[in-house]
């Protein structure tokens, strides 16, 4: 399996959510994608992404310098969006 880190920290949306897209076609089913973001509409972004393309949001944090990081499950062949 071939996890990915994404570090979208100082972009705004909707680009944390367009580039884990992109990322997430790069990297196969059940595969763990790891991403840092700091827009905080970012939360909610995420949570929709998911529930609109079937990935799992596995967890999300906040950590106290202000970034949000965020493991997102890639799920069956989708690629989302």
């Amino acid at each position: 399996m071939s996890d990915a880190l994404l570090d979208v920290r100082g972009l705004t949306c909707p680009l944390p959510v367009l580039r884990a897209k992109k990322t997430l076609k790069a990297v196969p089913p059940g595969a763990l994608l790891t991403i840092m973001a700091t827009d905080p509409s970012s939360v909610r972004d995420f949570q929709i992404f998911c529930q609109q393309t079937g990935h799992r949001l596995e967890d999300w944090s906040e950590d106290d310098d202000g970034v949000f990081h965020y493991r997102i499950r890639k799920v069956g062949k989708s690629d989302g969006m």
